[in-house]
């Protein structure tokens, strides 16, 4: 059995989407990330960076138990595990792994930051609002002109490229992103909306998540708490 312990975000949703696509069969605990759950000692044994999300899976590869963080790694164990969604040729794989580094490495930390600076930072820096919002644009660029030649971000198939970097594209208003200025990531971004494991695994954990950040989880988020040595 799988245990997946995640929130309702875009890296959380990667998880429980490849989890859906795969048919495989799961437990989702909530990390309440407002409330520091990710901080706790039981969490840390599996997520040692307390990042969520991270997994256990009772039948690992050599039939033993084993835990795993970092989405990116998970997304790659989930498909190597079943055999779906890595590509079937060694090239189509190393399409598929340079666009999963491009999402952990690139448009994830940056829309990260650019959520941050837009939303939540307690004052507004316009320098830094103008970084990354110019950035986000940037990197919807790239993506557009990717799919203008591949139905898929890695090429013909769909795979776990494509479920990395659609979360974190849900949020394109508050990225300063205007949609119709990228069509071909627009015309993508609904195709993998609609798929039912996309839309199932959006809502997993998501009843759970509060609309906005109050001053306590955003101090725990945000503030000195995240950089107590644990």
């Amino acid at each position: 059995m799988i245990d997946v312990y995640s929130w309702a975000t875009p890296n959380g949703h990667k998880i429980h989407i490849m989890l859906e696509e795969c048919g495989l069969s799961y437990r989702a605990h909530p990390i309440d990330i407002g409330k520091g759950e990710q901080f706790t000692p039981e969490f840390l044994a599996i997520s040692p960076n307390n990042k969520i999300p991270a997994m256990t899976d009772s039948d690992g590869p050599d039939g033993k138990p084993i835990s795993l963080f970092e989405s990116g790694a998970m997304m790659i164990y989930l498909a190597g595990k079943t055999g779906k969604f890595l590509g079937k040729t060694d090239r189509e794989r190393y399409s598929t792994l340079q666009w999963l580094m491009f999402q952990m490495g690139g448009l994830g930390p940056m829309l990260g930051q650019c959520h941050h600076f837009r939303i939540y930072a307690p004052e507004k820096i316009e320098y830094a609002v103008n970084r990354y919002t110019n950035e986000a644009k940037r990197l919807y660029g790239v993506l557009d002109k990717q799919l203008g030649k591949t139905p898929y971000i890695a090429g013909k198939s769909y795979t776990i490229a494509d479920m990395a970097i659609w979360p974190w594209l849900r949020n394109w208003k508050n990225q300063g992103i205007e949609m119709a200025d990228y069509p071909h990531v627009a015309q993508w971004f609904e195709a993998i909306g609609k798929r039912p494991a996309v839309q199932r695994g959006v809502t997993v954990l998501a009843d759970l998540r509060k609309p906005a950040f109050d001053d306590k989880a955003k101090e725990i988020l945000f503030g000195s708490t995240q950089y107590q040595k644990r």
